[in-house]
């Protein structure tokens, strides 16, 4: 059933659907650095499928709009991990994969959303999706912006460690970049 949400997510919108098979990929790899057991890893992979799930109750004209969102679009936008956690709640008791539709966006400094957490009071997966999440979305275009270089990704992840992003998952997610565990060739393509 939460697959086939995740296939739903990506038939809406198919930027959103790639990103979470990208996303889940790339925090498999993370947490399998950070020495998570596999039972841990398939919640997180599973979690990371649905971290965008509510966006589902996003208009697509939000969505897909090629330029700056307006203060009430951005409000909507913000509403997602709530809608997420909604929509996996009512069908997964896997605290994990609803930590990684509620909290996905909030912050190491406590300056994200929607629930303003900060520190470990994040649940760690979500905590390691966020460093995922950035990545790839920094890295492939939308309509409202042109991707980032690999290298300039992962310098960003670096500055906003500590702020943004816990620094150990940051530092687990360059030493995976460094050890070829994530193919950025493949990336960057």
């Amino acid at each position: 059933m939460l697959l086939a949400l995740a296939e739903a997510l990506q038939s809406r919108d198919a930027y959103s659907g790639a990103h979470s098979l990208r996303v889940a990929a790339l925090a498999g790899t993370v947490g399998e650095r950070l020495g998570w057991d596999e039972a841990r890893l398939t919640r997180l992979r599973v979690g990371a499928l649905l971290h965008d799930i509510g966006k589902l109750a996003i208009p697509k004209r939000i969505l897909r709009k090629p330029g700056p969102l307006t203060a009430q679009e951005l409000e909507r936008i913000h509403f997602h991990p709530v809608a997420g956690a909604r929509l996996v709640k009512a069908l997964a008791p896997a605290h994990a994969t609803l930590a990684c539709a509620l909290y996905h966006h909030e912050r190491w400094d406590g300056g994200g959303y929607p629930l303003g957490r900060s520190g470990s009071r994040i649940p760690a997966e979500a905590r390691l999706l966020a460093v995922v999440d950035a990545f790839d979305a920094m890295t492939y275009g939308r309509p409202f912006r042109r991707p980032l270089t690999i290298d300039a990704a992962l310098a960003e992840l670096d500055r906003c460690a500590g702020t943004q992003f816990e620094p150990a998952v940051v530092r687990a997610f360059l030493e995976a970049c460094d050890a070829g565990d994530v193919d950025l060739r493949r990336l960057a393509s």
